[in-house]
């Protein structure tokens, strides 16, 4: 058996060390925090969204960067093998909307607790507080360049026949994500991709949406365009805040659209009665015209927004707020109606990695073997979880991503 050294102690660092330590490996977390799991604490508001029932169609779907990569690694250990891997560790789970996997007690510290009780019994060696200063390589007689172990920051050199690097991304940085992985990747001779935060709220440009802050809106779909060009078009939920835009369809949003923001602002809309097509809108102000046919505009459209949208839909809207329904002419409707479909706002940019969930970009994965996550230029040297070139959408892909990845690198007939 070999020892094996994993350096990261957060999701897919406790996963790899529980599948190597059941194949009866020595093996040694070394996590630079005072506890293990800190981020994978805060995950999904603190309930920890721990994968995706979803088909596998809709899984690759759901993975924004480099998905035909993860192929080899999702079906070694798909999200059902997740579900069945943390009941077998005694953790109740359920199901909720959208396919999202929660544990029962809606406490992300039952699922660190779970993997890090299983740690202990597979006696895998957890170091704490201990922070990784570089990965030791060697140049072999062949050519062929191989891991030989650790360097710590406090100078004590650690042999191992494997490195696995779970380091994590760049977001979060309280918990510990501080880029590490990428300098290791780098002065290993690998290439990272650039990086910018992922599943993160945006920066507008208009005043009156920062006037709305605090309002949430259901049901609405939010289209995000470069010119004519349409980057992100989805329905759901979102947040207006003082600086511009957040929730869940913000949030997935800013997965595809962050590239494009480095170029310049981009167009957003919103269609505020999706379920509506504007003809049928139009019969239900003509209703409501026809009830109230000398009553001022602002009167009558009062019950079609919420209290802060209202103010500025007439502001939008093209109508005078004073005006009597019976002078309003069809084009002045179809302009409003149109305000309606296509309310509309400027993205600036996103916010930092201190607001965002993941991060886009990392080490590139044309240099990773995609069946064991094995680096093509360095021997015995492995890369899991967030600091590789994937990111998924929010609904426990990118937890499963780090279950996956982990598994890979553990393939028993590799190891």
């Amino acid at each position: 058996m070999e020892k094996i050294v994993i350096i990261g102690g957060g999701a897919a660092g406790m996963a790899a060390g529980v599948f190597l330590g059941e194949q009866g490996h020595k093996v040694h977390i070394f996590e630079k925090n005072e506890k293990l799991g800190k981020k994978l604490f805060i995950t999904g508001k603190g309930r920890c969204n721990l994968t995706n029932s979803c088909d596998e169609e809709i899984f690759f779907q759901s993975v924004v960067t480099n998905p035909k990569f993860l192929y080899s690694a999702f079906y070694g250990f798909t999200n059902q093998d997740a579900i069945r891997f943390f009941e077998g560790l005694g953790l109740k789970v359920k199901e909720e909307r959208g396919g999202r996997i929660f544990p029962v007690s809606d406490h992300s510290s039952d699922v660190i607790g779970v993997l890090e009780k299983k740690l202990k019994q597979l006696d895998v060696k957890i170091h704490l507080k201990s922070q990784v200063r570089e990965i030791l390589t060697e140049e072999r007689p062949e050519g062929e360049k191989r891991v030989r172990g650790i360097l710590l920051e406090n100078g004590a050199e650690i042999q191992a026949d494997r490195v696995i690097v779970a380091t994590g991304g760049y977001s979060y940085q309280a918990t510990g994500s501080t880029g590490d992985g990428y300098r290791f990747a780098k002065e290993t001779g690998h290439l990272v991709t650039d990086i910018r935060p992922a599943l993160v709220p945006v920066e507008t440009k208009e005043e009156y949406i920062t006037r709305m802050q605090g309002l949430s809106l259901k049901n609405v779909e939010l289209t995000v365009k470069n010119g004519k060009k349409v980057l992100y078009k989805n329905f759901g939920e979102l947040l207006f805040t003082h600086f511009g835009m957040s929730g869940p369809l913000v949030l997935t949003a800013s997965s595809y659209i962050g590239k494009h923001l480095e170029k310049g602002s981009l167009q957003g809309f919103l269609d505020l009665k999706p379920a509506l097509t504007v003809e049928q809108l139009d019969r239900r102000l003509l209703r409501e015209f026809e009830e109230g046919r000398n009553r001022q505009f602002k009167n009558v459209i009062t019950g079609w927004f919420p209290a802060k949208l209202y103010p500025v839909m007439l502001e939008l809207g093209g109508i005078l707020p004073e005006k009597k329904v019976h002078e309003i002419t069809r084009e002045e409707r179809m302009a409003f109606l149109d305000k309606v479909k296509n309310f509309p706002f400027t993205i600036t940019g996103l916010r930092d990695f201190r607001e965002a969930i993941i991060t886009q970009g990392g080490v590139k994965v044309k240099e990773i073997d995609p069946g064991t996550m094995e680096s093509k230029k360095v021997k015995h040297l492995y890369f899991i979880g967030e600091v590789l070139d994937l990111d998924a959408v929010t609904g426990g892909f990118n937890l499963q991503i780090a279950w996956s990845t982990a598994k890979a690198a553990a393939r028993e007939e590799l190891c």
